[in-house]
């Protein structure tokens, strides 16, 4: 089989590349005008990296069985173009992942947030406990070699359910396409400003998930908009059984954090209980979960010569405001008796427009110091309306916040501080503008 990837350098793009050309018999090409780390370093040494940046026409053959067409693409690709006058077979990444795995028993996991953990913690357990399963996770996982994994043999398939658009020829949700025999929902928090401009509409994507559901539909309670989907699913006799969860409040000792964790936690005990896994293993095998990369990741930690700790440092992908409000309260609840100090970088289309910004008003009330980054020249990149430092301020719409456009200026804010008795926490779904957040962050304090 010859399958050719357009726009294979996307995070997910590239790991389903790897995933397909590690199955026999599959020969994979693929193409994008830009690659970057981690995603270029993981296709050179898998000799999967195109030999040019670009995009070469001619190098689409009516031989190629399959093409995988990222988001990154547009839909005047020129590679694209040619592979419809041809008439070759166009899968977009969800579409492909449900043909490989429409045999299996399929788990899928959606919500505004903590869909990458749970799906984490949900095969983190399969995997210590021997059970096979495919899988499409949005982080590195400890004990997993990459991002995807497709095989011949699994009987079951475990995706984190995106509600971003399928691709540039197909603008439904990712997650519609997964038919899941057993499904998690964990909150809807409006996002996506771009592709739902109102939050009914948001709302709505989620509601078509959930009637595509099959066996079980897991969801939080504490969510009055996924209790109303859940109740919709009860009045018009849907085939699947509803069961809400709230937070973990066992006595297993964890080694990840915060109520949103322990929501995350108890969501992927009951997904793993619907194929036949016990509670008592799940916990069991759960308590030495330490997270999925950038989901609250512990950076560093400086200790006093007798064990005390004296300043510790955190990671986290957050950017949305549901993301970000979890996320800070989490470690404010975690070290109650330090001071936090935290950076977070609007970086994404819905973060940097002016009608969203409202949704993070005291999103970071409660850290001590709070540091927010946004850079006008992606805002012009993304041909958004500029914003001001002001409007940001206002938005957040707390005392503590400090705004900044420069990079270089926010480094030199963060190393005013003194780091003793502190917690540093460094949010972005970005980089900050080219900063090493570890690198970084341990030279803070150390």
């Amino acid at each position: 089989m010859r399958i050719h990837f357009i726009a294979i350098g996307g995070a997910a793009m590239h790991n389903l590349a790897l995933a397909v050309a590690s199955k026999t018999g599959y020969v994979v090409t693929g193409s994008d005008d830009e690659i970057f780390d981690p995603a270029l370093t993981h296709l050179r040494e898998a000799g999967l990296l195109p030999a040019e940046m670009g995009w070469h026409p001619e190098r689409i053959t009516s031989d190629i069985d399959a093409i995988i067409l990222g988001m990154h693409a547009r839909e005047d690709n020129p590679e694209l173009v040619r592979a419809r006058e041809l008439g070759l077979r166009i899968y977009s990444f969800p579409e492909y992942l449900y043909e490989q795995t429409k045999d299996k028993i399929r788990i899928v996991v959606g919500g505004s947030h903590g869909k990458t953990t749970t799906t984490s913690m949900i095969l983190y357990v399969l995997n210590r406990l021997g059970i096979e399963a495919d899988y499409m996770v949005g982080a590195q996982i400890e004990g997993f070699e990459r991002m995807v994994r497709l095989s011949d043999t699994a009987k079951y398939a475990v995706f984190e359910g995106d509600e971003y658009l399928t691709s540039p020829l197909d603008l439904r949700s990712k997650f519609l396409w997964y038919k899941p025999h057993i499904a998690i929902l964990t909150g809807i928090a409006w996002d996506h400003i771009n592709v739902f401009p109102t939050f009914p509409e948001y709302v709505e994507t989620f509601r078509k998930f959930t009637r595509s559901i099959s066996q079980a539909f897991i969801y939080y309670e504490g969510d009055d908009n996924l209790q109303m989907l859940a109740e919709e699913l009860s009045v018009n006799n849907a085939p699947c059984i509803v069961l809400p969860y709230r937070e973990y409040t066992g006595e297993v000792k964890m080694t990840v954090f915060g109520r949103h964790n322990m929501q995350n936690l108890q969501a992927a005990c009951l997904a793993c209980e619907q194929i036949g896994v016990k509670r008592e293993d799940f916990y069991r095998e759960i308590a030495s979960f330490t997270g999925a990369s950038n989901r609250l990741e512990l950076v560093d930690e400086r200790l006093s010569v007798d064990g005390e700790r004296l300043s510790v440092a955190y990671k986290d992908f957050a950017h949305s405001p549901s993301k970000l409000k979890a996320t800070v309260n989490a470690v404010r609840e975690q070290y109650p008796n330090m001071r936090l100090v935290a950076a977070m970088e609007l970086h994404t289309f819905s973060s940097l427009m002016a009608d969203f910004l409202p949704q993070y008003k005291d999103c970071m009330k409660e850290a001590d110091v709070a540091l927010v980054y946004f850079n006008p020249k992606v805002i012009e990149h993304k041909r958004l309306t500029p914003i001001t430092k002001e409007e940001v301020a206002a938005a957040f719409g707390t005392p503590n916040i400090e705004v900044f456009t420069e990079s270089e200026a926010l480094q030199a804010r963060l190393r005013q501080e003194d780091y003793n008795n502190t917690a540093l926490l460094m949010m972005s779904s970005g980089t900050f503008d080219g900063i090493n957040v570890n690198e970084f962050a341990r030279e803070l304090i150390d």
